[in-house]
């Protein structure tokens, strides 16, 4: 498979937005259905813990965009994406975060689209 992986880095652009307007249904199809996250804290979530917390905004993320160049490695139907994050989120009623966290990503092209299988972020100390 001969992928340009900027198509993939739009697509994560494209997530990133999602989540931040909590348009659920782009969220849904960019989400693999065993996608699983692994947050900055080690715990995991998968795609429906995590996507329902975005819907009902115990997740809510104010601010989540790339900071740094996007690097894309990739073989076969897969594609690996780093890069720096920003990162506004709202936890519960009143906490709010700002961190900085390297992102990485796994894509996986599955049923003729690409969607992310599994990310992690791992915060970058101050």
């Amino acid at each position: 498979m001969n992928i340009d992986p900027a198509t993939v880095v739009n697509i994560e652009r494209e997530r990133l937005r999602a989540l931040v307007e909590r348009d659920m249904a782009v969220a849904e199809r960019l989400h693999a259905p065993d996608y699983q996250l692994v947050t900055p804290n080690g715990s995991t979530r998968t795609k429906s813990t995590y996507l329902g917390d975005v819907e009902s905004k115990r997740l809510e993320y104010l601010v989540f965009e790339a900071e740094s160049e996007i690097s894309v490695k990739s073989s076969g139907n897969l594609m690996i994406l780093r890069y720096i994050a920003r990162i506004v989120l709202s936890v519960g009623i009143a906490d709010e975060l700002e961190f900085r966290a390297w992102h990485t990503d796994v894509y996986e092209h599955q049923d003729g689209h690409w969607m992310v299988c599994w990310s992690q972020a791992t915060t970058i100390a101050p």
